[in-house]
């Protein structure tokens, strides 16, 4: 993408002209994977999920990469005078509890720290450095009816001719509108807008740009142009004096701050922005042999299941924009054609509420149910926004399949399953729009992250799709960081030879699709549910 050192390769606002993004961050260079066995580097990541965080080593030897686990420590959401908020100063002490511990184990052989993150969310600062607030939860009520209000100053069509963006109340855009509304006046004290990673980086080197990956996130971007969307904020009356530089996955922030090196005995090691994003970095480390080619598709599964392609521009089309797909930034200035899916939050939440009832169960026990549990008797549409948020998830689905006509799923199998099959139906529904936007069949899908432990979904998916599924790595985003980390050393030359390491040091597994017949009834079913008037 850029030139490895930031300042460089900009035009006007900091907007990045296509030459800088068609070329690699590092000067050509013979690839090392074809060298001999090197002595190990210690790349750091900071990978901050919606659930916990962790910091993580990768040990690289030029061949293969190695995760150590240092620290892991919770997130979620604080409830705060009725809003949802991020507690970031206690990650911050995490953060700084899993540096130390690096330090103790790896000492000098580390060379860089990088960090990834969820999307959409941010933090305001003034001139001086001051967090403007705690900063606001993605799932926080002061964003609902934002974005039918801002349809009502710019038409769906010029934002997501602008942005590319998937409609969803949780974005920058409809977050910074509800704000201007109800807090303009601390808006106006803002002087600089970094995401949520990007404010880690400000943590530990003083950095105060945003990273292209997340900035892709917001809805606030112009994917043509590549800077920010200031004629949609315009419109919207959103300040926009506070959008800083974006740079390019790869680039060096700088050196780690005086006090903190200090502090976690780690010395001035560089700080690196990998594709911050989580999702970026986890397509980075998708397994793939077909760099460049958009015959396979992904599966980024979490919390959320992200799934798409990887393409070389943005599409931007009608059709595009009618079915609702995201286009968010990767590695050397290629996007994700991609659909945001509720994923596994829905199981999770209901694993809560069976929690708060007095009836614990761990994931393996839920998938065991799920498996006893009658097949296709109920299905919901995993992207109502009846399930964004709801207090309590089982009984959210429970009154979907009522107002759907379905039994009511009343167990914890059953409901876990009715999540699992209805998500699996999900996959298929957007690898068929995949197709079609791209004009490409796809012949295998990746999945990699969290979810890829859950093997009944992992067979449903393939069974839904009828494709096959490989699965893994389950650390895809933390390879991805520290692997980026490793590239922008000069230990790796291409993107290609990333996922080449990736196959060279993870274990992998593949399913086969069954019972088609059985699939393509419920996939009709399905249909139904998701095209019904509300």
């Amino acid at each position: 993408m850029l030139p490895r050192e930031r300042g460089e390769g900009r035009g006007p606002r900091g907007e990045l002209d296509a030459a800088t993004w068609s070329c690699s961050p590092l000067a050509p260079r013979p690839s090392p994977l074809d060298a001999g066995i090197m002595a190990q580097q210690c790349y750091l990541g900071i990978d901050l999920g919606a659930e916990s965080g962790r910091v993580v080593a990768g040990l690289f030897d030029g061949q293969r990469v190695q995760l150590e686990e240092l620290h892991r420590f919770p997130n979620g959401a604080v409830n705060l005078g009725g809003t949802l908020r991020w507690d970031v100063l206690r990650l911050w002490a995490d953060i700084q509890n899993g540096l130390s511990a690096a330090a103790t184990k790896f000492g000098s052989a580390i060379s860089s720290v990088g960090v990834d993150t969820w999307g959409v969310d941010y933090v305001l600062m003034t001139k001086t450095n001051e967090m403007l607030g705690a900063p606001y939860h993605y799932r926080d009520a002061r964003s609902r009816g934002m974005l039918n209000h801002a349809l009502t100053k710019v038409s769906r069509g010029d934002i997501f001719a602008a942005t590319g963006l998937q409609f969803m109340e949780i974005n920058t855009l409809y977050q910074l509108l509800a704000m201007s509304q109800t807090n303009r006046d601390l808006m106006q004290l803002a002087d600089v807008f970094l995401m949520m990673p990007d404010y880690i980086n400000w943590l530990l080197c003083g950095s105060r740009v945003v990273e292209f990956t997340n900035a892709t996130t917001t809805q606030c971007f112009d994917a043509t142009k590549r800077t920010w969307a200031f004629d949609v904020l315009q419109r919207l009356e959103i300040p926009s004096h506070f959008f800083p530089e974006v740079v390019a996955p790869g680039t060096k922030l700088g050196a780690l701050r005086e006090d903190v090196a200090r502090r976690t005995n780690l010395g001035r090691i560089n700080v690196v922005a990998p594709a911050t994003h989580d999702t970026g970095s986890a397509v980075a480390a998708v397994p793939t042999d077909k760099t460049g080619s958009p015959s396979w598709a992904y599966i980024s599964s979490g919390t959320w299941s992200l799934m798409g392609v990887e393409v070389q521009q943005a599409v931007l089309t009608p059709r595009a924009l009618e079915l609702n797909v995201t286009n968010e930034g990767g590695i050397d200035g290629t996007y994700r054609l991609l659909k945001n899916i509720m994923g596994l939050w829905l199981v999770q939440e209901c694993r809560r509420s069976f929690e708060r009832h007095g009836r614990p169960l761990d994931y393996g026990p839920m998938v065991q149910l799920a498996t006893a549990a009658k097949p296709f008797a109920s299905l919901i549409d995993p992207d109502d926004p009846s399930f964004l948020s709801p207090d309590d998830m089982p009984a959210a689905i429970q009154n979907f399949c009522r107002a759907t006509n379905q039994p009511v799923p009343e167990s914890e199998g059953q409901l876990i399953r009715c999540c699992l099959e209805s998500l699996a139906l999900k996959y298929r529904v957007v690898l068929g729009w995949m197709e079609e936007l791209t004009g490409m069949p796809i012949e295998v899908i990746h999945i990699v992250g969290g979810g890829t432990k859950n093997e009944l979904l992992n067979q449903f998916a393939a069974n839904a799709c009828g494709r096959p599924i490989v699965i893994g790595p389950v650390e895809a985003t933390a390879l991805g960081n520290v692997l980026m980390q490793a590239r922008t050393a000069g230990e790796i030359g291409s993107l290609a030879e990333i996922r080449e390491v990736v196959r060279r040091s993870s274990e992998m597994k593949r399913y086969e699709p069954t019972e088609s017949a059985a699939w393509q009834a419920a996939n009709a079913r399905f249909a139904e549910l998701c095209n019904r008037p509300r």
